[in-house]
């Protein structure tokens, strides 16, 4: 009997998000921390709780335009952070793609496998063409996190994110199927 393949990304697993999960989103969410270079300032209990009901909402869109998922630990179920797949009406079979981990979380590769899972969703089970991104420039921790999973830096979105009173540039990636799927373990 054949055995299926492991998991390129053991740790983690991405799942849909459960109104019980408010609390750890809100640990991702409500950190300033961890937002301070998203593209919003720490999120309060009740500004989570609807972020979640949305994405819980979004999940039964036909056809689906937003992936908003947990990000949990396989071994523990813990809720290490939120991912984010969203189809982009401006380009034909394209989405971006954002995440955001618990503090506790950072520095152990859990950004990378995020984004692996994140691009195996929209390469291997969406049929996507190409997904992009875009972090704040002081985001290196970012950075590398796409370079890693194999973005191509394209350019610089200036005066894109109004956020903490002013303009914030927005550095973009992408990266296309072809391209993941010659990085991508089989």
């Amino acid at each position: 009997m054949d055995r299926p393949a492991p998991s390129p990304y053991p740790r983690l697993v991405l799942r849909e998000l459960e109104v019980g999960d408010v609390p750890a989103v809100h640990g991702v969410y409500g950190s300033e921390a961890v937002t301070e270079h998203l593209s919003f300032t720490p999120r309060s209990l009740p500004e989570v709780q609807g972020i979640v009901e949305r994405s819980m909402a979004s999940a039964l869109v036909v056809p689906r335009q937003e992936h908003a998922l947990a990000v949990v630990e396989r071994a523990t179920g813990a809720l290490v952070g939120f991912g984010r797949l969203a189809l982009d009406p401006h380009q034909q079979r394209a989405a971006t793609v954002g995440f955001a981990l618990r503090r506790e979380s950072w520095g152990v590769g859990y950004g990378r496998e995020t984004v692996g899972l994140l691009l195996a969703l929209a390469f291997r089970d969406l049929d996507l063409h190409r997904v992009w991104a875009a972090r704040a420039p002081l985001n290196t921790a970012s950075a590398r996190t796409l370079l890693a999973a194999g973005f191509t830096e394209e350019g610089l979105i200036r005066g894109h994110v109004h956020v903490r009173g002013s303009w914030r540039d927005s550095v973009t990636y992408g990266i296309l199927r072809e391209e993941w799927e010659a990085l991508s373990p089989r």
